[in-house]
């Protein structure tokens, strides 16, 4: 996946993600590290789309955290992306494609992590969020809206100042 073909949102949260995995020593940035960082992304439509679906954003980050801690630590090594994590790239990327989306967002991101087989897979059904209730809240908060450019999240917000609640 072409890093330029990422949201604003999405690209600040592979950062984040890369970022986590690196300062805890470990050897691969996994699904895990990418929902983590989801989760501390701040003014964008993961939170609210976790709430609309009744998942609590403030447990599933302690759940990650401490998951996260439990990976073993490698020092000297290079971090690269997991297998697992390109996986749900490539995922992402598909599930823009299909719902005729020029860029990849935090959303697709979301949808790829629930299908991809993972931990954060694991994590995200046990909070009941799966892709079907994924896709069927994310109707509700886009309506016809596409993501046409790397700030789609603008739109999403007037939606909801103009009485389209999340």
């Amino acid at each position: 996946m072409q890093f330029e073909k990422l949201t604003i949102k999405a690209q600040e949260a592979v950062a984040r993600a890369q970022q986590s995995a690196q300062e805890s020593n470990h050897a691969e940035i996994s699904p895990l590290h990418l929902l983590g960082a989801l989760l501390d992304e701040k003014d964008g439509v993961f939170i609210p789309l976790l709430q609309k679906l009744e998942a609590d954003p403030d447990r599933l980050r302690q759940i990650v955290r401490g998951e996260l801690d439990r990976l073993p630590k490698a020092t000297g090594t290079q971090t690269g992306p997991s297998h697992a994590l390109n996986d749900v790239f490539n995922q992402a990327q598909k599930e823009s494609d299909r719902l005729k989306d020029d860029y990849v967002s935090t959303e697709h991101l979301l949808l790829a992590l629930a299908q991809v087989k993972s931990d954060a897979k694991e994590l995200l059904s046990v909070a009941g969020v799966n892709h079907h209730a994924i896709l069927t809240a994310l109707k509700e908060v886009r309506g016809g809206q596409r993501v046409a450019d790397q700030n789609p999240e603008d739109k999403y917000q007037a939606l909801q100042r103009y009485g389209r609640d999340l």
